[in-house]
């Protein structure tokens, strides 16, 4: 059973209104969101800023969730220096208690000074994130989105492209030829980038660097090692301590 929290500051509305900009920090497995054409894994430790306005689709909620979320007519003083498109990120010490502590002050007056300069020096956190690379863009033409679904499911399948494509309703060539045109990458290596961001997840949940590789769908621990390496710019282990 998930567990949630949402915080709306200064709030004049009801929690997880559609569009609220937000920041969601994972503290319990892994979340999974769709959201301004990308597919985000977030795993516990980490956090995913979506701006205001900005559709989302949660699509795996993870097991314990706490959401810093902004009422409209706060959004622009809070967060004017932060991103214009959604990011995860990673979360120093200070942001996590910050988070916690305007989560244990819920709900928030809008003359609660104190909470307020909390809220401010969590958002000048979140501004000073370090960005990572936990999406993959996808595509929009229905064929190749039913394959983007087939692979999220089971991204360690080994099931090759033509075997696939059967699947979608579609020629491989196609396949690959919308891929390019609607995620600016190869197939291939938009396959890859989908198993590499399951990684983080699989080790925040306890799995070994050998197990997060398999289930990634690595033969072998060396390849998906040098491969975490080449895409987050940090070994498994390093990202696990981060």
């Amino acid at each position: 059973m998930s567990s949630e929290r949402h915080i709306v500051l200064l709030q004049r509305g009801q929690p997880r209104q559609v569009g609220l900009a937000q920041v969601i920090l994972v503290t319990g497995g892994t979340l999974r969101v769709q959201s301004a054409g990308n597919a985000w894994l977030v795993p516990t430790g980490r956090a995913l800023w979506l701006p205001a306005g900005e559709a989302q689709t949660i699509t795996a909620p993870a097991l314990s969730t706490v959401a810093l979320q902004f009422a409209p007519e706060v959004t622009p003083e809070l967060t004017a220096d932060l991103p214009a498109q959604s990011l995860a990120l990673a979360v120093s010490p200070l942001l996590r208690e910050l988070v916690l502590e305007l989560a244990r002050r819920c709900p928030i007056a809008e003359d609660d000074h104190t909470s307020r300069h909390f809220a401010h020096a969590a958002i000048d956190c979140v501004a000073r994130a370090e960005p990572l690379p936990l999406s993959v863009p996808l595509p929009r033409d229905p064929r190749a989105m039913r394959l983007a679904k087939l692979l999220q499911a089971d991204p360690a399948m080994s099931t090759d492209l033509t075997t696939l494509a059967r699947q979608c309703g579609a020629s491989p060539r196609t396949l690959q030829r919308l891929f390019l045109r609607q995620t600016g990458l190869p197939f291939r290596q938009w396959r890859q980038r989908l198993r590499l961001i399951h990684g983080p997840g699989l080790l925040s949940e306890g799995a070994s660097v050998t197990e997060a590789g398999l289930a990634a769908g690595y033969a072998g621990t060396s390849a998906f090692i040098a491969a975490f390496g080449r895409h987050f710019g940090m070994t498994p282990g390093e990202f696990g301590r981060g």
